[in-house]
């Protein structure tokens, strides 16, 4: 099966190939849960597109991280996908339909996600802020059911912050809250979970944790993951496919075993590598950073 999709900067002839993996890739891999067609998507202050790209898929039951290099437009795509960034052209589909179509309780219902910027009070304790993620399922002056009370417990659980559920969240520490956060998201209950760089500035204890608790919602709860990662070696490992973008462009995607080569960290990552194949997947050792 061909997986590989190719950067749209290259030769006629490889874009010619890059359209039929593409259109190869989006039917073979079976049902996807989000679709990504035609898109350019910017912001208001900028004059032009921050990504573009033909097509994007997150395959329905698997893990895809989204990597490349700071600004290359990971968290701009991830936030198109949540409907929190309308696509200048093209569309995202969840399950078939565009994402823009839905309400925000309905897309709530469907699609969690966790970005960047997040706070809260610190004297909520973490049962209270997990809770908050069953918002879509209530109405306002509704008191929580029996299936609320069920879905908070599952996701303290899964998150594995049961240990923590009276303290307030002024005294966790970062990777703690992350954890907790994404119990917040969790609360939700949905079937696809996105989540933006939810490993950066924490510990390698924290980022393995949080990277655990994405792994099990995949394998035993069956939820579609798509990740934004800094690191690409962690992607390599937890991840099924990797979407690899480079200047706001598809470089390539596919199983990482495909897509993480010599070749990529030198084009994308500007790092000079070596890359091998085993059991656990692609195994990166840098050498050194090439000049610009």
């Amino acid at each position: 099966m061909t997986t590989r999709q190719h950067s749209e900067t290259r030769s006629s002839t490889d874009e010619q190939d890059s359209e039929n993996d593409e259109q190869r890739t989006s039917t073979e891999l079976g049902p996807s849960k989000l679709v990504g067609e035609n898109l350019a998507i910017g912001y208001p202050t900028t004059d032009e597109p921050v990504v573009e790209c033909n097509n994007v898929v997150l395959p329905e039951g698997e893990v895809t991280a989204l990597v490349g290099p700071n600004g290359s437009g990971k968290s701009t795509l991830l936030k198109s996908m949540a409907s929190h960034l309308t696509p200048e052209r093209g569309q995202f589909l969840l399950d078939g339909k565009s994402v823009q179509e839905f309400e925000s309780k309905e897309l709530a219902k469907e699609l969690g996600l966790l970005s960047q910027e997040h706070d809260s009070p610190g004297s909520l304790t973490v049962e209270t802020l997990v809770t908050h993620g069953r918002y879509p399922h209530r109405g306002f002056f509704d008191t929580l059911s029996e299936k609320d009370y069920d879905a908070i417990d599952r996701a303290i659980d899964l998150a594995g912050v049961e240990h923590l559920r009276e303290t307030e969240t002024a005294n966790l520490s970062g990777g703690q809250k992350q954890l907790v956060w994404i119990a917040m998201v969790l609360a939700q209950d949905t079937d696809l979970l996105l989540l933006d760089e939810p490993t950066t500035f924490l510990d390698l204890h924290h980022q393995l944790q949080v990277m655990n608790v994405i792994q099990t919602l995949n394998r035993e709860e069956d939820v579609t993951v798509g990740v934004v990662l800094h690191d690409i070696g962690q992607a390599a490992r937890f991840a099924d496919n990797l979407i690899a973008l480079n200047d706001g462009e598809l470089y390539d995607w596919g199983p990482p075993n495909e897509v993480v080569t010599e070749e990529l960290l030198a084009d994308v990552f500007r790092v000079d590598a070596t890359v091998t194949n085993d059991s656990v997947g692609p195994q990166i050792t840098p050498h050194c950073a090439i000049e610009e």
